[in-house]
């Protein structure tokens, strides 16, 4: 990129052109040469240049009305202009001035003098024009619904916006540096997510996604902020790293409404609207009274059996993470929940271990969320089985009174490194899904991710230590 400053020279005489050309030649400038006063115009307004070294004495406009013209304009105004003149009159001079002239340079040149004034004119201007940039840049972020942070090499945030301000609940600027550590900060309120991609923390290899998740509570829903490294800043010796915080929460919202929806549709209505075709097909035979009563009975069912699982796929719409006051899955119920969903992804080999105390908590999740946990699960274990025919086990054990671990085992695949950092990563574009082109893991542990993040739980894969396949684990709050 270059950054040299510009110079528009006006003179209609070409050796007068040339002349000043050379003198600034050392100077390491952009010139830029205009032969008349329409022409000055037409450059200036194309590429507003640092200086116009401006003739007086042209045929057509000469250099007065090409100084007040420029002056007129709001683009060029702050232009500074230096007459390049013969004239030595008071009265030249004072016209030169009234246009809108800054400095007055008579000819013959004296070479020294030429550069030292566009060397010193240049400058300033350069300079004046970056504080305007700057000011400009700080008005936009100031006023910016994203925040932003500069953290330094200690993690100390030496700048915050006031829309970072109120995401990490920071008094109101007085431009101050903050010099909180960020990570303390943000950890007081929110989760860092995938705990994985905090591990090294500031820096951001390609590809890692981070989110600060405040999770659901009786009161407020989930509140998601994703957090983008920009780059570093070569801007003073202690901020080095430009954040943004990116409030997500609507997206996340909808990402898990999309596939929590498609993944409802797809095993909820395929029972039943296959039952359906088949009755209706067999009406189509020589059937005597008793046999269409009968087929009719069963068809009957089959169209209760789709109104109710229409009314759940409804249900799923805007799924919320968290139940009511006092509400809450039951633990217990967890066996009679993995078989039946075992059943319908013809999973045969399941095993459910749960401890005495753990039998006696409930989860903070709704059974809606917790069906689709287990469905994304166990249908990612068959997915991913060399032969689609995993054992599953799962172990839920009571950490505390508060707490349960739960955890799902496969003997299918292992998992590179590399997988398991971006296995939880949500997966905006779904429509890749729909189409066919989803790579990697799928959509299923993302959702599994947002559901228990937003209830303040954590989640990690890990490959087997014992066998070929990964070990899923779920630590989430629990209650009595």
């Amino acid at each position: 990129m270059n950054f040299a400053s510009i110079v528009l020279i006006v003179d209609d005489d070409p050796i007068g052109r040339e002349n000043v050309g050379v003198l600034l030649d050392p100077l390491a400038l952009t010139l830029l040469f205009a032969e008349d006063g329409q022409k000055a115009l037409e450059k200036a307004f194309q590429v507003y240049p640092d200086l116009v070294l401006l003739d007086v004495m042209m045929p057509g406009m000469d250099g007065f009305e090409v100084c007040r013209r420029l002056r007129a304009n709001p683009k060029t105004a702050d232009i500074p202009i230096i007459m390049l003149t013969a004239l030595e009159d008071r009265e030249s001079r004072l016209r030169g001035i009234e246009a809108g002239a800054d400095d007055f340079i008579t000819k013959p040149f004296d070479g020294v003098e030429l550069r030292a004034r566009v060397r010193t004119i240049t400058r300033l201007n350069r300079y004046r024009r970056l504080l305007a940039e700057r000011a400009k840049f700080e008005y936009v972020v100031e006023q910016a619904d994203v925040g932003y942070l500069l953290i330094n090499d200690e993690d100390e945030i030496a700048f915050a916006n006031p829309q970072a301000r109120l995401y990490l609940n920071l008094p109101e600027s007085d431009h101050r540096p903050v010099k909180q550590n960020f990570l303390e900060l943000v950890r007081a309120t929110y989760n860092c997510e995938p705990a994985e991609a905090w591990q090294n923390w500031p820096r951001s290899p390609a590809g890692v996604v981070r989110y600060l998740v405040r999770p659901e509570t009786k009161q407020a829903a989930a509140f998601w902020l994703k957090v983008v490294t920009l780059r570093s800043l070569p801007l003073s010796p202690e901020a080095t790293q430009m954040i943004s915080l990116i409030d997500v929460t609507e997206q996340m919202r909808t990402q898990r409404n999309i596939w929590t929806f498609h993944s409802a549709v797809d095993h909820k209505l395929r029972t039943p609207t296959t039952f359906i075709v088949g009755a209706m097909e067999m009406l189509k035979n020589d059937l005597d009274d008793d046999e269409k009563h009968a087929l009719l009975n069963l068809f009957s069912k089959g169209i209760y059996r789709l109104q109710q699982a229409l009314e759940d796929v409804l249900q799923y719409v805007d799924m919320p993470a968290r139940p009511g006051v006092g509400a809450g899955f039951s633990l217990a119920d967890l066996p009679s929940l993995t078989a039946k969903i075992g059943d319908d992804l013809d999973i045969p080999a399941v095993t459910v271990d749960i401890s005495d105390q753990a039998l006696a908590l409930r989860l903070p999740l709704t059974s809606l969320a917790v069906e689709r946990i287990i469905w994304e699960l166990m249908e990612n274990a068959k997915k991913f089985h060399p032969q689609h025919t995993p054992v599953v086990e799962w172990v839920v054990t009571a950490v505390d009174d508060n707490h349960v671990l739960i955890q799902i085992s496969d003997n299918g695949r292992t998992l590179s490194p590399d997988q398991l950092t971006q296995i939880w990563a949500p997966y905006y574009q779904a429509e890749k899904y729909f189409t066919g082109q989803m790579a990697g893991m799928g959509l299923g542990l993302s959702l599994v991710a947002n559901l228990v993040w937003s209830v303040g739980g954590r989640c990690q894969v890990l490959n087997r230590d014992d066998g070929p396949g990964v070990r899923v684990e779920l630590y989430l709050p629990a209650h009595k």
